[in-house]
């Protein structure tokens, strides 16, 4: 019996942090938003910075976890429509709180070509405001950010279908690109 209310107890906590977290108010993700910095490894070992990728569009993802149903949907997404992201000279990054051996693993087994970097202590989820902590487990959400090669926040989706996603991101990208091109001062 003691296990049972301890067990319900430990349930109704996890509930109300979830709640709590999701009334929380959040970072401001505007299009002025400097991105915040990462040095995080990815699946091989390689430690990659956002200063990395400055001068180029990068397409920043978060997930849950590895191998999982939606994350898989997601992360095959991105690698199907690749060529699509790389036309539009973007980088494509996914983050998660799983360790280096667990991301080598789900990139080997969908052959996914882009970097999957670890977040173990969730501080670079939690600086884009896409940690979860619920005490006892936490990962990151669902998110995905645009930073344009200034290394500014350009775009932001909370909302993601895995399915369609990718087309959404290609889309919002070709627009910010083209707002962009037209804001470039005429060459003399």
């Amino acid at each position: 019996m003691l296990k049972l209310m301890l067990g319900g107890l430990a349930v109704l906590l996890l509930v109300a942090s979830a709640v709590l977290w999701m009334l929380r108010p959040g970072m401001p993700r505007t299009e002025s938003s400097a991105a915040p910095g990462f040095a995080l490894p990815d699946q091989n070992g390689q430690t990659h910075r956002l200063g990395d990728y400055a001068g180029r569009w990068l397409v920043l993802y978060f997930y849950p976890r590895d191998d999982t149903p939606g994350c898989t949907r997601e992360a095959c997404r991105f690698r199907d429509d690749i060529g699509i992201l790389r036309e539009l000279d973007a980088a494509v990054i996914g983050i998660s709180v799983d360790d280096i051996r667990s991301h080598a693993n789900f990139a080997h087994k969908y052959q996914l070509p882009f970097p999957l970097l670890s977040d173990p202590d969730g501080q670079t989820a939690a600086a884009y405001d896409s940690l979860l902590n619920l005490g006892v487990v936490c990962f990151a959400c669902r998110r995905t950010f645009i930073i344009a090669p200034d290394g500014r926040i350009a775009a932001c989706f909370d909302k993601i279908d895995p399915a369609g996603h990718v087309q959404e991101v290609a889309r919002t990208l070709r627009a910010l690109q083209r707002t962009a091109r037209q804001a470039l001062p005429p060459v003399k």
